[in-house]
């Protein structure tokens, strides 16, 4: 019995003794044989164990077979001087095809994340930090949602070692479905996990905007008509002015002479109303009456009925004015509390998003075939379909396979991590087997579906334990 092995699954070389794992934990000494100690899983196109499984084949292979084999658990070869782990030949509608199965070790990796809110995260290229350090940044902002890009290789391996596991550790965290709290520099500190709402400085969110105010508006108008003289909806990117708006106009709504402040840009749509923050609309603003600039004697009248809302309607207010022309909090009545609540109603639920984004160079395609380029010509004209755990992935237009994937389409905890650092993720490559004949790749390791699933001990269940490496 050998009481230390030898890992080559990377460059680290883990010398593991009897019984233990090496530094990923994905690799162990038992009995005296390298054995990976993760599941190796396998997918079922049953609906009852695939939820994103479908019936037409459109170049997914989780849609095309009733078991497919995903690179999770299935170890890797990198670097990839020998040929990928799994190599497996199947038929789908009498086509002969091939799945190449590994899991590719990825420093140039990223996670992008998307965070429905309109509260202010942070300013764009704001330094974001887990554990004290720098692992990322804000990036463009999007409708009704604040982004983050986080990792890279700069992160990973440019920094110090320290930065290094700080990145890592978050970026396996946050892409194996767990949630991470980050801080943003001098801004907000939030609580991240995919498919959960975002927690901003200790306060959950619930609702993404129903549009910027302009679009609120464009959206309401004729439910507001008769409720209400004006309508100011607050928004961070776009204030709206209702009877000044075009959609104000269009219904030949009387002109109500309350100008707000900000930089106008075309008739009842103005920027700069407020700084952002974490108030009404996504602005600082606690009180809405102070982005009233001026109330226009000329055109105003009392007894004028003012509602003044946010994006979401979680912020909303109803004022009169009185004979001096200065708008009174009064009792929202309510059909008006009916108008907010529809706005509430037509927002979406909250959500935190999390795409892991890599590029499959390097080695990584030498475990695939002999000629790599082709591989990625191949994965380019569309040929080789590139899934990621059997998820379906969005590959990059442009040189290279850099592709995308939503973490919430694949099962859970399918990303590991070595401790160079860098993140392990699965990756499958599913072509025509005549096509993978003319990419130079490796027919003589080609394996039928059935004895992998022989192999796992499987018998067509989704997950399986854990099996010595070759």
């Amino acid at each position: 019995m050998n009481e230390i092995v030898t890992c080559d699954a990377c460059p680290v070389l883990c010398r593991i003794r009897l019984d233990k794992t090496g530094a990923c934990d994905r690799y162990g000494n038992v009995a005296g044989v390298l054995t990976r100690m993760d599941p190796h899983v396998i997918l079922a196109r049953s609906p009852e164990q695939v939820e994103f499984a479908s019936q037409n084949w459109d170049g997914n292979p989780l849609a095309a077979r009733d078991i497919f084999v995903t690179g999770i658990g299935a170890g890797t070869t990198y670097p990839d001087y020998k040929p990928a782990p799994f190599i497996v030949g199947s038929n789908i509608d009498g086509v002969d095809m091939v799945t190449v199965v590994s899991e590719g070790v990825f420093s140039y990796c990223g996670l992008k994340v998307k965070i429905d809110t309109d509260r202010h995260l942070g300013p764009e290229t704001a330094t974001v930090r887990a554990q004290g350090e720098a692992i990322g940044h804000v990036t463009t902002a999007e409708y009704g949602s604040q982004m983050l890009s986080l990792g890279g290789v700069h992160h990973l391996t440019g920094g110090s070692k320290r930065e290094g596991v700080a990145t890592c550790d978050a970026m396996i965290a946050l892409a194996n479905g767990e949630a991470v709290e980050l801080i943003i520099d001098n801004s907000a500190r939030v609580i991240v996990q995919s498919g959960k709402p975002p927690i901003v400085d200790g306060v959950a969110e619930h609702r993404m905007r129903v549009g910027c105010g302009s679009a609120t508006i464009g959206i309401f108008a004729p439910q507001w008509q008769k409720l209400a003289d004006e309508v100011i909806v607050v928004d961070d990117h776009i204030t709206g002015v209702l009877t000044e708006h075009q959609a104000g106009r269009f219904l030949d709504m009387r002109q109500a002479g309350i100008r707000v402040r900000g930089r106008k840009s075309t008739p009842g749509r103005y920027f700069q109303v407020a700084q952002p923050g974490l108030g009404w609309g996504g602005t600082d603003i606690t009180d809405p009456l102070s982005i009233i600039e001026k109330i226009d004697p000329k055109t105003a009248w009392p007894g004028l009925r003012l509602l003044m809302v946010s994006t979401t309607g979680e912020h909303s207010g109803w004022f009169v004015l009185d004979d001096d022309l200065r708008p009174i909090a009064t009792t929202m009545p309510s059909e008006i509390e009916d108008a907010v609540a529809r706005i509430g109603e037509n927002c979406e639920p909250a959500l935190c998003s999390v795409l892991f984004m890599a590029g499959a160079g390097g080695s990584l395609r030498a475990g695939a075939t002999e000629n790599p380029v082709l591989l990625t010509r191949s994965v380019q004209s569309g040929r080789a379909r590139v899934t990621s755990g059997g998820a379906p992935v969005f590959v990059w237009p442009g040189g290279g396979i850099t592709y995308l994937v939503d973490v919430a389409t694949m099962p859970r905890h399918a990303f590991g991590y070595v401790p160079t650092p860098a993140l392990v993720a699965p990756i499958e490559f599913t072509l025509p087997l005549e096509d993978y004949k003319r990419l130079g790749g490796y027919t003589d390791r080609i394996r039928p579906l059935a004895d992998i699933t022989r192999a796992s001990k499987l018998d067509a269940l989704p997950e399986g334990v854990g099996f010595p490496v070759a």
